[in-house]
This record gives C-alpha cells, sequence and structure tokens, in this order.
C-alpha cells in the first residue's frame, strides 16, 4: 500500500528555465563591479556558463552534487584574481539566485493539489538543486512548504538523482520501506528510473510520449497524478 507520495520540485510542482542566464542579471553584475571584477556583461555570462559547465560534467560522472557555494567561489576566484572573501560569495550567490527565482513559476492549480493529496498520503519533496534553502524557500511562498513531511536536496545528501544515496536517505528520514513511496516528476532516469530500480512506483509527467513508461504511469501534468492513482488503487 502507498503511503507517501515524493515530488520532483523544479518542473514537477513549479514551472522554470533550466538555463541559467536567460533572463537578465543586472543586480549581480552589479555586485561583481562592487566587487571589483573588471568584466563586461556578456563576459560575466560567458564565464558563469562556462564554470557552471565544468562544475555539472564532473558531477555527471558518478552523481556527486555540489553547492552554489563552490561554483561562486571558483568563478569569483578567476574574475577577480583572488581568493573571494566567504561573505562576498554567499552575498553574490544570494542576489544570483534571487534574480534567477525571478523565472520560477507557480501554476495556481498545484498548491490546492498538494493540500488535496495531503488528506490522503504525506507528501515530502525530493530534488536535485545546488542550493539548500531555495527549495523550501520556494515551497514557503507557495504557501505548501507545512504540507511537506521532508525536503530532501542532493546538495544536502551529496548525491544527485538518480544515484540511490538521494533515494536512500528520503526513505529513511520517513521511516518507510520504498515499496511505501509514489515518486513523480519531469526527468525519464532521475525521476523514472531511478526510483523504479529503488522500488519505488514511479510516475513521469510526459505529455509528449516520448519516454518508455507505461502509460498508467504517464502524466500531461502533475495535476493528472491524482486521477492516475486513484484508477491504480481500484
Amino acid at each position: 500500500m502507498h503511503t507517501h507520495i515524493l515530488f520532483d520540485f523544479f518542473g514537477t510542482l513549479v514551472g522554470y528555465d533550466p538555463r541559467r542566464t536567460s533572463q537578465g542579471y543586472p543586480r549581480s553584475f552589479a555586485e561583481l563591479g562592487r566587487l571589483g571584477a573588471g568584466v563586461s556583461y556578456p563576459q560575466f555570462v560567458e564565464g558563469w556558463d562556462r564554470v557552471f559547465a565544468g562544475f555539472d560534467r564532473a558531477a555527471d560522472v558518478e552523481d556527486r552534487e555540489f553547492s552554489m557555494t563552490q561554483v561562486g567561489a571558483a568563478y569569483l576566484g578567476e574574475v577577480l584574481g583572488r581568493v573571494p572573501a566567504a561573505g562576498d560569495v554567499a552575498a553574490f550567490i544570494r542576489i544570483y539566485l534571487e534574480e534567477w527565482s525571478a523565472g520560477v513559476s507557480y501554476p495556481p492549480a498545484t498548491a490546492a493539489l498538494v493540500r488535496s493529496l495531503s488528506q490522503v498520503y504525506r507528501l515530502a519533496v525530493v530534488t536535485n538543486t545546488h542550493q539548500p534553502d531555495l527549495v523550501p524557500g520556494h515551497l514557503a511562498a507557495m504557501g505548501i512548504l507545512d504540507a511537506m513531511d521532508a525536503v530532501v536536496t542532493s546538495v544536502e545528501v551529496g548525491w544527485r538523482k538518480p544515484h540511490p544515496a538521494i533515494y536512500a536517505a528520503t526513505v529513511e528520514r520517513l521511516g518507510i520501506a520504498p515499496g511505501a513511496a509514489i515518486f513523480v516528476g519531469d526527468t525519464y532516469t532521475a525521476d523514472f528510473v531511478g526510483p523504479e530500480k529503488f522500488g519505488m512506483t514511479a510516475y513521469l509527467i510526459d505529455p509528449e510520449g516520448r519516454a518508455d513508461v507505461p502509460e498508467d504511469r504517464r502524466l500531461r501534468s502533475v495535476l493528472d497524478l491524482a486521477a492516475k492513482v486513484r484508477a491504480r488503487s481500484q
């Protein structure tokens, strides 16, 4: 019997643009100037993307997660020509994430869905992210943080989905067996293959039908979940 639903966050409960410099970052760029970085805005965009991509490539080898602090320190060290102070790294990251988060959208029906499901299931979020407080902050802004028994982040676990360690950390924190959990997300390997291999029942948001998943566990959006779970349990 399923007692818990575990949600991916980005692309599942909220809309977002995965690109890291697709919108304007005037405050982040101004902060670079305050710190003494002599770069143009195009140079900032190119350099930030390049440094971030290097961390991504390294993480993809073993699914080890990295933090925004690591990326920020590496980038600021490059453009400042010195080891940046921890406070400067923290300030730059805070400003950058505030600007990046402006591109995160909250579908209006999602909060109502979560509230409805919380009357039947225990809920949690399991997300790949580089900043521990980013997702809890968004959940609070959506008004559904209190509906979650746990928010498990890859940066705190040290491993990103689909590494089994993050699923193991989740079920341990919740005190459940893998088979008690339904996992819902929008990325095939991280949110379907990984949870299934770990013993969970996974549902994939795949509106165009591209992934190799059973039809009864394919969703057009997370809003389909309640009906799909109800039909499967009958």
